[in-house]
């Protein structure tokens, strides 16, 4: 079964850090473009950050730069999200998808929620 699955989301406090994963079962994880998104109530999903396949060259969501950090081990077949100095707009549940570069084909995971609040 093809499938991603998000893990590690929660209730935070303003200033506090989170460490998101995503891993993947039934595909080849090497193969695809991994990235995190998220969506806020009211608010329309959003890219925060992408890892290519080889794990470098990531970029992010400018609100996002200097305080999330994305990667990933293909040998665990995981992506990962850190988010350090969280506050409330961080608010969200925070999806990841894989993109093939081989078939374009999209996958994604059923999404974690993120809440920072005091």
């Amino acid at each position: 079964q093809v499938q991603l699955v998000e893990s590690g989301g929660g209730l935070v406090q303003p200033g506090g850090s989170l460490k998101l994963s995503c891993t993947g079962s039934g595909f080849t994880f090497s193969r695809y473009v991994m990235s995190w998104y998220r969506q806020a109530p009211g608010k329309e999903r959003e890219l925060v950050a992408i890892i290519p396949t080889s794990g470098t060259g990531m970029r992010y969501e400018d609100s996002v730069k200097g305080r999330f950090t994305i990667s990933r081990d293909n040998a665990k077949n995981t992506m990962f999200l850190q988010m350090n100095s969280l506050n409330v707009e961080d608010t969200a549940v925070y999806y990841c998808k894989g993109v093939s570069i081989v078939t374009n084909q999209a996958i994604w995971g059923q999404g974690t929620q993120v809440t920072v609040s005091s």
